[in-house]
């Protein structure tokens, strides 16, 4: 069995050729598979350890692609389940020569958005060591919500280790009040919460990296809470109230910051496995992110342990 395991949704994502044409203008697109914990597992497995993936997709040509994608990275798909009355969800996306891309998503109603909390049941939990938990899975249905919290509370009646990011996406959620009080009640059940400082102030009112960081120690089980400040690093708190900040990567072209949040967070998850410091877990995650969003793709930066390496050495730092 796995020694992660995350949910969410796969997006098949239609990406344009056009550089700087808006979605309405471009007609030369390139058809890839994306979603942000997707994006996490991928990595994961990449940098060689074992991860589940549970979701649910269609039985159309989209879904039959995703299983296949996400099989091919190496991804364990056991617990990803299929609908033949609901299709699977993807969206349209931007290519820009600087910032971030738009989008837009054909998300509503999808495969995933019916994945129901009987399916969990099934999912043997013996093996994982750290379980990734994002905002975006229980945002798309009321019935996603379920199965997330669902899953949520086996994990914690199973005593394992949490990691959980806020990944932001207020369109799917129903209102930003719900948006608010749901993620930061989901956040209070994982060991380690990975917020970004503009995700600070819409979640607590504050971007400052010590205040969002006191915000989430209250959470009963939260141990750390490392708090993505962009190119410069990453603020680092414990429980202890012991801090430390993790300087970023300087990176001379930012082609796509799409997928670099998701590097920062499989970057520490996967140091952790490997009994890393909290301190080097942080550095591996700004050194997957800077690699991340010096290429166009959603993960095709993510590196391999020997890519990895490399970079270090290229930077003169050691983890």
């Amino acid at each position: 069995m796995s020694e992660v395991i995350t949910i969410g949704e796969p997006i098949i994502t239609f990406a344009s050729k056009d550089m700087d044409q808006s979605l309405s203008e471009s007609v030369n697109y390139l058809k890839i598979l994306g979603g942000a914990e997707l994006n996490v597992a991928i990595g994961v497995k990449r940098l060689g350890h074992d991860v589940e993936y549970v979701s649910r997709v269609g039985t159309e040509p989209f879904g039959q692609y995703a299983k296949s994608v996400i099989s091919g990275h190496g991804v364990g798909i056991d617990y990803i389940s299929e609908s033949e009355n609901h299709w699977t969800g993807h969206q349209l996306k931007q290519l820009v020569s600087t910032g971030d891309p738009e989008t837009f998503n054909y998300r509503k109603g999808s495969a995933a958005a019916h994945l129901t909390s009987d399916r969990i049941d099934a999912i043997n939990l013996d093996d994982v060591k750290i379980a990734h938990m994002s905002g975006i899975f229980p945002a798309i249905s009321d019935i996603a919500e379920k199965t997330f919290r669902t899953l949520l509370t086996r994990l914690v009646d199973n005593k394992k280790f949490i990691t959980f990011d806020p990944n932001l996406r207020p369109t799917l959620w129903k209102s930003k009040d719900y948006m608010v009080s749901t993620v930061n009640e989901l956040a209070s059940y994982a060991d380690v919460v990975l917020p970004g400082v503009e995700e600070g102030k819409i979640l607590m009112g504050s971007d400052d990296p010590g205040a969002i960081a006191d915000f989430y120690l209250k959470g009963e089980r939260t141990k750390t809470v490392i708090v993505k400040i962009g190119a410069s690093g990453a603020f680092i708190k414990n429980k202890d109230g012991s801090t430390k900040t993790i300087k970023g990567f300087k990176v001379d072209k930012v082609v796509d910051t799409v997928g670099a949040g998701d590097g920062f967070a499989l970057g520490v998850i996967t140091a952790l496995l490997e009994n890393k410091s909290m301190e080097s877990a942080v550095l591996r995650g700004n050194a997957v992110g800077a690699l991340q969003v010096q290429t166009p793709g959603d993960n095709d930066g993510y590196p391999t342990p020997e890519e990895l390496q490399e970079f270090y050495k290229k930077e003169g730092v050691q983890e």
